[in-house]
């Protein structure tokens, strides 16, 4: 028996618990929403598909009752808000981290073995919070940008090769910001070839900066957040964990010295078990991309400086 509580049932929850389900891998996920009505509007909107899409998974709702939610294995926590017109970044910060931590308060009350997984925005300093106000094992939250970044890297790389996607990697490592993020072409491959070999200069910049803006990009498109591929990105996560797969996925964790960095929480490769992080993979960066990781760190540090009102 497996089961994943997602807090937050707006566009990226429902997703995730929508990929989650089809994939049938968990016995149970709780969609969990303060607005009355709304994650059990969700849950039964998505159960209803069961028989459709042929999964056998339980898929309930709740608004805010999170003893529905005891005994999870994975928690994900997606509820925040986006910022608006005329908010600063401090007040964001404020708003979206007194929600998280309240969050994390009630999900280890029922819950105090689960692994956290975190969505909300700005992520790496909303993982870092989690890491504060938790006490829990840094192996047991896992901030989710890195995995969909990385899918956003391919997805451009299969673009300029006209392949299939299935047949490129690469990963996405830093912050996840479009400022931040540090996509490594040096280790991006065509079917194990380096992708050097097939695109030139220009539009491997390309590429990279089309990775590096792709939210915002979305959200010009669409008005608001992408909801599809952040889905996704989570229940790879999960489904790792759940399943003890030992997936190698960049994703957000607390560092320790490892690409020397401490006290700070950043993308970097980690194989992802039924432990959560279980390991940090120490790749070798070439000079400009470790540059580009320590300014990336010291941009998320700043940002970090806003949560002193929560802590």
């Amino acid at each position: 028996m497996s089961k994943v509580t997602v807090v937050g049932a707006g566009a990226v929850g429902a997703s995730c618990a929508e990929y989650i389900a089809i994939k049938n891998f968990a016995s149970e996920v709780v969609l969990v929403d303060i607005k009355e009505g709304f994650a059990e509007g969700k849950a039964m909107d998505l159960a209803q598909t069961a028989s459709l899409n042929g999964f056998d998974t339980k898929i309930t709702g709740t608004t805010g009752d999170y003893s529905r939610t005891a005994n999870s294995d994975v928690a994900v926590i997606t509820s925040g808000i986006p910022r608006k017109p005329g908010m600063t970044r401090e007040e964001l910060i404020g708003v979206n981290a007194g929600i998280v931590k309240g969050v994390v308060s009630n999900i280890l009350q029922y819950s105090p073995k689960a692994i956290i997984i975190v969505v909300s925005n700005p992520m790496d300093t909303m993982a870092y919070l989690v890491h504060k106000v938790s006490g829990l094992p840094k192996n047991r939250i896992i901030g989710m940008g890195g995995a969909l970044d990385s899918a956003r890297f391919k997805y451009r790389l299969a673009e300029a090769l006209s392949c299939p996607a299935s047949d490129v990697d690469g990963m996405v490592i830093a912050a996840h910001s479009d400022t931040g993020m540090l996509p490594l072409v040096s280790k991006a491959t065509y079917k194990g070839v380096p992708v050097t070999g097939f695109l030139g200069q220009e539009k491997i910049d390309y590429v990279v900066e089309e990775t590096k803006v792709g939210g915002a990009t979305l959200t010009k498109l669409l008005g608001t957040s992408a909801w599809y591929a952040p889905g996704a990105a989570v229940s790879t996560l999960v489904q790792s964990i759940i399943c003890d797969q030992k997936k190698l996925i960049p994703c957000s964790l607390l560092l320790d010295g490892e690409y020397g960095q401490k006290d700070i929480a950043l993308g970097v490769p980690a194989i992802i078990g039924a432990n959560g992080a279980e390991k940090i993979v120490e790749i070798s960066l070439t000079d400009a991309e470790k540059e580009k990781f320590a300014t990336s760190a010291a941009a998320v540090r700043e940002v970090n400086n806003d949560l002193k009102s929560v802590l």
